[in-house]
């Protein structure tokens, strides 16, 4: 028999909040994978907690399933049941640890692992418990393009019910079926993967405008008309009443001129009845437009206002060394310099040190605190809150600046400002936004894409490719550094599987093996 999650006209709410994230949810999840999709504060992670009854819905019924689990984004602490995983012997255990490439001391070495190492251990963790639904958030983030593929060819493989938010719209399409849109307070499942999904939404919005559009016109030719019935009713009126002080000629034997008069009061009164016919018809078309759905189109485009070149010679200089990555392993690198232009994709396998280098090298900035941007790869949940807490007290003006920063990229001010637990993508919205309005020479994010939806992407690339400061990105993400960067500091495991070294080069340059005596004797 078939066994599927259940969810009836379900809604919730958190305490303090003024509006519902969900309301009146009525869908069912059948075994395979459904994505999750919407903006960042839209309420993914509260639905999967729903769905693994981590959390109870302020009105309606959901039908669990007999076990559920729940993949957080965040990967600061193991993953409960890592022990026993990393100590099983059954054959799925095993097949796991391969197929996710898992070495056998990282469960002992968890806060030395790379957020993509420790992502790929918590993602094994939960698929060997093979629960009958699984909520993955965000499994993609901060892992590399081979870990990617490892994680795909496993997710495929589980069989229960599984719910999958991610920004990856790559992985979405592979794996599912159909798709949850969320849309706050409502959400509405849709066939096919998100590619589908989002097409068919956005022909369901163009025809709903159409149809808005068209009755909006029918509502003002009614009122139009209506307008011009009761403005000939007045002219009439006005007519029968000049009308009734003029005494009929006493050669109007017939009463010629009184049936007249009675006619003019007939027409104003049929004219006046035309007019309220029309304004009511006008009434039930605005009233029908409450029928269609249209959601709010907020203005996006982030633009980083007031950020300028420092005038300064660089405003990053690192000399020849070496950084310790512990357990004997070290990560070599040349003298680095960064001029007040330059544009530098930091890139490298997961567990080679891109962020240990990242925080070597914010030592060395020679640009004033307040004009430094720095997004670290992960921010705690207490650090979330810290932030979120500092930005409630900033002076209203400024407030009203980061806000609409904030907006800009996707996410409601209101719902931030309201909520106990910003979401990782939107704390990172709100990080940027507070650095943008300091005016930065200098900006280093690391994996900026991590957390983020998909339009908020597509704004952070334009609103850095406007920026004029120097930036550093580290990225898997190969598009966004194509568009983004001009420079590339790659790191190179070595021969003796103990040394990492940075090589420098640009992201336009030809590769080493490139001979163009040969391709100009092709041509």
């Amino acid at each position: 028999m078939s066994r599927f999650l259940r969810f009836e006209q379900v809604s919730f709410q958190y305490p303090g909040m003024t509006k519902a994230l969900l309301s009146d949810l009525d869908a069912h999840f059948e075994r395979g994978w459904t994505g999750i999709v919407g903006p960042n504060g839209a309420g993914k992670t509260t639905f999967l907690r729903l769905a693994t009854g981590e959390l109870e819905p302020s009105k309606g019924v959901i039908h669990h399933l007999a076990s559920g689990l729940y993949a957080v984004q965040r990967t600061d602490d193991p993953p409960e049941g890592l022990e026993d995983f990393v100590e099983a012997r059954d054959p799925e255990a095993i097949d796991l640890r391969v197929r996710l490439g898992i070495q056998d001391d990282w469960h002992g070495r968890w806060h030395t692992l790379s957020h993509g190492e420790r992502k790929r251990l918590q993602i094994a963790v939960v698929l060997w418990a093979n629960p009958e639904v699984l909520a993955l958030d965000e499994p993609t983030n901060h892992i590399d393009a081979s870990a990617r593929e490892m994680l795909l060819d496993a997710l495929k493989r589980y069989k229960g019910v599984g719910l999958l938010v991610s920004h990856d719209r790559e992985l979405l399409d592979a794996l599912c079926s159909q798709c949850l849109f969320i849309y706050p307070p409502k959400a509405v499942v849709r066939p096919g993967g998100v590619t589908a999904g989002m097409e068919q939404d956005r022909l369901e919005q163009e025809s709903a405008r159409k149809m808005d559009d068209q009755a909006r016109d029918a509502s003002r030719r009614l009122k139009k008309a209506a307008q011009a019935k009761r403005e000939e009713a007045e002219h009439r009126a006005a007519v029968s009443k000049s009308s009734k002080h003029i005494k009929p000629s006493k050669k109007d034997h017939d009463g010629k001129a009184k049936r007249q008069l009675a006619k003019l009061t007939g027409k104003d009164a049929w004219a006046a009845k035309q007019s309220a016919s029309l304004n009511k018809k006008a009434r039930e078309v605005e009233a029908s437009r409450a029928n269609i759905s249209i959601r709010k189109e907020y203005e996006m485009g982030f633009w980083l206002e007031g950020s300028g070149c420092s005038t300064r010679n660089s405003v990053l200089t690192v000399p020849a060394g070496e950084i310790s990555l512990g357990e004997n392993r070290r990560l070599v690198h040349p003298e680095l310099y960064v001029s007040p232009t330059d544009r530098i994709a930091l890139t490298g396998s997961n567990g080679l040190g891109k962020s240990t280098l990242l925080k070597h090298l914010l030592q060395h900035v020679a640009v004033p605190p307040e004009r430094l941007i720095s997004v670290p790869q992960e921010i705690t949940a207490e650090e979330a809150k810290d932030i979120l807490e500092e930005t409630r007290s900033l002076p209203k003006d400024r407030l009203g600046f980061v806000m609409t920063s904030v907006s800009r990229l996707g996410s409601r001010p209101g719902r931030l400002l309201e909520s106990e637990q910003p979401s990782p993508g939107e704390i990172r919205k709100l990080l940027l936004a507070l650095g943008v309005n300091r005016g930065p020479h200098l900006i280093v994010m690391d994996e900026p894409t991590n957390h983020m939806d998909l339009p908020s992407i597509a704004c952070l690339e334009d609103a850095l490719a406007e920026c004029p400061c120097a930036m550093i990105l580290v990225s898997h993400d190969r598009v966004f550094l194509d568009k983004l960067t001009d420079y590339t500091w790659n790191l190179e495991l070595q021969d003796d599987g103990r040394t990492v070294e940075l090589v420098v080069g640009r992201r336009d340059a030809p590769p080493a093996d490139w001979d163009p005596e040969q391709i100009w004797d092709q041509v």
